[in-house]
């Protein structure tokens, strides 16, 4: 299930009622700002948050947010849907986000996009992204079809990479596929994406290693795909789920970080590696309809995820 959006006039009337543990307060920028919590990971990982939940939310609000819960930055969605910024503004809006992040100590640390391919507003936008410093996006998604030969289907989608990883190299800013759960998902059984991608600079186009889907599509050989991925990781997502039965069948069900089918020694084989990127929190379960039970659910993942990297330190 999918979380429910939180609204920034929400998050004003809680803050506004006193709820200092429970929500945020207003942005006030000339007076009382808030004080930033401490970044959630000093060292040589970066925890970061993908934004989507709360993309109602103002450039401000969305940086006091940050820096409420601890997490170091966010992954900024630039697309049409579900989305912080406008990818046809996005000279416009990127940079008011940044700016806003970093009053608060934190950065926007990649963005997520819909570039599948080399067009001129996927060039807008990773220009304007390398402009600003940000070094990492995510690729956008494509699917099989089924009327078609894979391995045929596998050759087409790896042209479209290289011609994306040269106007990478170009911009310089690497790009990421995701491994997405689903049955018509590039990228579900990981090997297809890390195959696409092996004969590119992997400065130019990487992976982005998401143990939940991982451990959904594969799981007791998520081990493998780790290993496999781990010499182009880009970005490491974190969420979990469980399996639910829903009358005649088994579905996934998204929930709390721990709560699930993923295990921590996905981390400690990750610690044994030469893995230096972010890590990032992603929150698809049903949160509630309430600011403080958003806060109070992406603080308890990040204590969690915490938790768990401490434990390999």
């Amino acid at each position: 299930m999918e979380t429910t959006r939180l609204s920034r006039r929400a998050f004003l009337r809680a803050a506004s009622a006193g709820a200092a543990a429970a929500a945020l307060t207003p942005p006030a920028r000339a007076s009382a700002a808030l004080t930033p919590v401490a970044p959630a990971s000093a060292a040589r990982w970066k925890i970061i948050g993908f934004s989507k939940p709360f993309t109602s939310l103002s450039y401000e609000a969305t940086a006091d947010l940050v820096a409420e819960v601890g997490w170091d930055g966010i992954e900024c969605p630039v697309r049409k849907n579900a989305t912080h910024i406008d990818p046809e503004r996005v000279e416009e809006q990127l940079p008011r986000m940044v700016e806003a992040l970093t009053s608060r100590g934190r950065q926007v640390s990649m963005i997520t996009t819909d570039i599948t391919g080399v067009t001129p507003l996927a060039e807008r936008v990773l220009r304007t992204a390398s402009k600003l410093g940000i070094r990492r996006y995510r690729f956008g998604s494509l699917h099989y079809v089924a009327n078609r030969p894979i391995p045929d289907q596998l050759e087409e989608f790896k042209a479209r990479l290289r011609d994306v990883a040269q106007l990478n190299s170009t911009l310089g800013i690497q790009g990421a596929v995701q491994n997405h759960s689903g049955k018509d998902y590039f990228g579900a059984p990981v090997w297809d994406a890390w195959d696409a991608v092996r004969n590119l600079p992997p400065a130019d186009l990487g992976l982005a290693f998401d143990i939940g889907h991982a451990t959904l599509e594969g799981g007791l050989s998520w081990p493998l795909q780790a290993r496999l991925v781990e010499p182009r990781l880009s970005v490491v997502y974190v969420k979990d789920f469980r399996w639910e039965r829903k009358g005649t069948a088994w579905e996934p069900e998204w929930c709390p970080v721990g709560h699930g089918m993923i295990s921590p020694s996905f981390f400690t084989t990750l610690g044994k590696s030469q893995y230096q990127g972010p890590i990032c929190q992603h929150h698809e379960y049903d949160m509630g309809r309430t600011p403080a039970e958003h806060l109070r659910h992406f603080k308890q993942d990040l204590q969690t995820l915490r938790g768990w990297l401490a434990s390999i330190a």
